[in-house]
């Protein structure tokens, strides 16, 4: 999971190319990469020398220099695995390869090798180091481009840019190429839905197999220097990465020490508390118990039965009334005169409702009964008493309600 942070996350892309008459043109292209998002962050095209560079990218930026034109000499050969002293005639007779760096592009059946000599790259590379870069890779010529090809606007087989054509096949292989400083692109070149300078279109790339140098083939010379650089700059960002980790893991253990110390300690403090507590004298205890006893009893004779709103359950019966009954009464804790005659003291019902009135029959009452029982406070619904009363013409009944 931390493989992302041992990464170069930001990188500029930095192309020389050396015309004939020694005119030099540069382009950079500054890139950063979070998680698994790429954004451009700089784009500087055709600068005549790299002074400028030092206006536009802080220093220790990591670089990827990408050099072209006069000095750098091409050779497209049969495909090749490697470039050695023993094969390095075919590319360039009578040469000594310890005096080059040499960048080998296999595609299709075809090896584009290039070649420049070390004090000429070295050069360029000791520039950028006096300005403050840190050079960490290598390329030559257009062949980086083959990384981000996928991104470019670019569908036909022959993609024109900067100067550059390239020759390919159904396949995507490379067949030839060629420099013209008269051939530009037909149309706009985005990057994804960005649009950049054509001439960015290198500078893009080698930034890009900088920064993805660990995920991709990148194509790049064989500058043991740079490579090695490369190697201690990733080392060092994952030392660092773990280094942080390592005092993330304890912090995180002092911070669960101390939680732990603080709740241990707390809770010391509350039993401690509690055994105080405990110790208090048996007559401070019977005190208290007789004060909650001497409460309850308050409660229980001023019929307190909880946050109950009363009038509001009398109104949902009522509602319910069906217009063949007479509403008589309502009573809420009726007294209990079976409990009363045998306590020989007034003893109410608790948590009952009583409600007394008229009907001619007892059906519409007991379709009363029935649609109370359909309220959810309602526990249970009984008939205590229905009788017909002769001189009246009509039945009383009482029904009481348990809530």
């Amino acid at each position: 999971m931390l493989e992302q942070y041992y990464r170069i996350n930001q990188a500029a892309g930095i192309s020389i190319h050396t015309e004939n008459d020694g005119t030099v043109s540069v382009s950079a292209c500054g890139i950063a990469v979070t998680k698994a998002q790429l954004t451009i962050e700089k784009k500087v095209p055709n600068l005549h020398g790299l002074e400028g560079l030092k206006h536009e990218f802080p220093s220790k930026t990591f670089v990827s220099l990408n050099l072209a034109g006069k000095g750098v000499l091409y050779k497209q050969v049969e495909k090749t695995e490697g470039i050695s002293a023993v094969n390095f005639n075919k590319v360039l007779p009578n040469g000594n390869i310890a005096d080059f760096y040499v960048q080998n592009f296999i595609s299709g059946d075809y090896s584009f090798v290039a070649v420049i000599r070390k004090s000429e790259a070295d050069k360029w590379i000791g520039q950028l180091q006096n300005l403050g870069f840190v050079p960490l890779m290598l390329s030559l010529g257009p062949f980086p481009v083959i990384n981000v090809i996928p991104q470019l606007n670019l569908y036909d087989k022959a993609l024109i840019f900067a100067g550059y054509t390239i020759n390919r096949n159904d396949s995507g292989e490379w067949l030839s190429w060629r420099y013209d400083p008269s051939a530009v692109a037909q149309f706009p070149i985005k990057i994804e839905s960005e649009a950049i300078h054509e001439s960015l279109v290198i500078p893009y790339a080698a930034a890009f197999q900088l920064a993805l140098a660990r995920k991709i083939d990148a194509v790049q010379a064989d500058a043991d220097s740079l490579a090695e650089a490369l190697k201690n700059s990733v080392r060092e960002r994952k030392l660092k990465v773990q280094g942080f980790v390592v005092l993330a893991v304890f912090f995180v253990l002092l911070l669960v020490n101390f939680c732990l110390f603080s709740w241990l300690n707390s809770s010391n403090m509350r039993l401690t508390e509690q055994v105080s507590r405990s110790a208090q004298s048996t007559d401070d205890i019977q005190k208290i118990t007789e004060e909650v006893q001497q409460k309850e009893g308050l409660l229980k004779v001023l019929g307190w039965e909880g946050n109950i709103n009363k009038s509001a359950l009398v109104d949902q019966v009522a509602s319910l009334l069906p217009p063949e009954i007479t509403w008589k009464e309502v009573t809420i804790d009726p007294v209990d005169l079976a409990g009363s005659r045998q306590q020989k003291q007034i003893v109410f019902y608790t948590r009952k409702i009583r409600v007394t009135g008229m009907s001619e029959k007892i059906i519409p009452v007991n379709e009363w009964i029935a649609r109370i029982k359909t309220r959810p406070w309602v526990k249970n619904v009984q008939l205590d008493s229905y009788t017909f009363n002769s001189e009246l013409n009509t039945g009383q009944f009482s029904i009481l309600i348990d809530y």
